[in-house]
């Protein structure tokens, strides 16, 4: 039997692969800047998914239907469909390919937890966006809260926190991780090869080992010396990328050999989920475009909503195949939403109003909380009891929502979060707002 002390580094990294762990060194982890090195296992969850509806979706044919004073005109208010507490628009009858409201809400209805009259305070998408992603409208560096659960949970992991688009500050907690193509994670995991092919390295074992063993200790010689702090953090990045290399070889297992169809999103969850799967990543910031609808509204609405709703559907059916779906916390929203009337061109433009879905772990389903009346304005909620009071309920803005969800992620006394405070009053805290 092979004596631990004497097993190789090499070796021991294929143990731990096998086994299921891996080594992967933080992003200028301050045991690193000492001359340490920190022995990480893979992430396990849970794993954070926002889903963005990049534009301004139109809630009226989603979640929160009208169908009064011509606000939609493909259906009427008796055509309205329910589920448990939900109410939806029906769509069944006008979409082409993707997935109807009436489908989605039968199979996940009763794990969904819908808000319906979100403040966005104003209506131009890029302090919307910010808005929404952040929790912060009047501040550039507020860090997503993908990428602020990514850092407060896991900032050691190599790609801790995954974005496919939309507004996706870091605060300067976490590195930002993009991959388009399910073979660029394929290239990624497999540096040290040839073409991403694991079988085909660059190198043989014997030439691997004496890198590897070069590599360690040139990291180890300028930390003992002393140097300046930049120069520190430069070298202990470099080391965090050799490390990390090895780590994401965790994933290779569970990256398909051809890209999933039904449109964008399929593409980018798949992506997030190996990573997820494979421990080295926490969050995912996924997003499709051209919902920004200023003319023929219906029309692009219905090929859009479907398309939306089918992603969050193969990331829910793909997840389960990877048991998994217990760990996700699934995070459903847009910048803005639509006006409650037609412009010239059939289109319907910027409204400050709008909705948010919620569903997985430590998410009760089942339930809506707060609306917007017949002309499509909000209505006040009480924040301890959350039912709608117009007399001295609060307008609920992104910040309570996002207070809530470091909350729900336990993170809300973490050291980041108190650097990017939300301000919100214990009187408008949202109470319960999970179940």
């Amino acid at each position: 039997m092979t004596n631990p002390k004497t097993t190789s580094r090499r070796d021991f990294l294929k143990f731990c692969s096998s086994a299921g762990l891996g080594v992967a060194m933080p992003f200028a982890s301050p045991t690193l800047l000492h001359g340490k090195t920190k022995i990480s296992a893979p992430y396990e969850g849970p794993y954070y998914v926002v889903f963005n509806a990049s534009g301004g979706w139109d809630t009226t044919y989603l979640m929160d239907p009208k169908g009064v004073n011509e606000i939609n005109r493909l259906y009427k208010a008796g055509d309205i469909q329910t589920h448990g507490a939900h109410k939806f628009a029906p769509t069944a009858a006008h979409i082409e390919i993707g997935m109807s409201n009436e489908t989605f809400f039968k199979a996940y209805g009763d794990e969904l937890l819908v808000f319906n009259g979100l403040d966005y305070s104003i209506n131009n998408h890029s302090p919307c966006k910010r808005y929404m992603a952040t929790g912060k409208l009047d501040s550039l560096s507020y860090p997503t809260f993908a990428a602020l659960v990514a850092a407060c949970r896991g900032p050691e992991t190599p790609l801790a926190f995954l974005t496919f688009g939309n507004y996706s500050a870091t605060g300067n907690l976490v590195p930002m991780a993009r991959i388009p193509y399910l073979s660029s994670l394929k290239f990624i995991a497999a540096a040290d090869s040839i073409k991403g092919i694991s079988r085909l390295p660059y190198h043989d074992d014997f030439a691997q080992d004496l890198i590897e063993k070069t590599l360690d200790e040139r990291s180890k010689a300028p930390l003992m010396t002393g140097q300046l702090p930049r120069a520190e953090r430069a070298q202990s990045m470099l080391y965090a990328a050799q490390s990390n290399s090895k780590a994401l070889k965790r994933a290779i297992p569970f990256i398909s050999d051809k890209d999933p169809e039904g449109g964008r999103l399929p593409r980018q969850a798949e992506i997030a989920l190996s990573c997820f799967k494979a421990g080295v990543c926490v969050s995912a910031n996924l997003s499709i475009t051209q919902f920004d609808s200023h003319a023929k509204n219906d029309r692009d609405q219905m090929k859009l909503i479907p398309e939306f709703l089918s992603g969050i559907d193969y990331l829910i059916k793909r997840s389960e195949e990877l048991g998994m779906r217990e760990k996700l916390v699934i995070i459903v929203q847009s910048e803005m939403g639509r006006t409650p009337h037609y412009n010239k061109g059939d289109g319907k433009d910027h409204w400050s109003i709008g909705s948010i879905m919620f569903m997985g772990r430590g998410i009760n389903g089942n339930r809506v909380i707060g609306a917007t009346d017949e002309k499509q304005f909000l209505k006040p909620i009480n924040p301890k009891s959350l039912a709608v009071d117009e007399k001295s309920g609060i307008r609920t803005r992104p910040e309570h929502i996002h207070q809530a969800l470091r909350e729900l992620a336990g993170i809300e006394d973490h050291p980041f979060s108190k650097k990017y405070p939300l301000k919100i009053t214990d009187t408008e805290k949202l109470h319960n707002f999970f179940g």
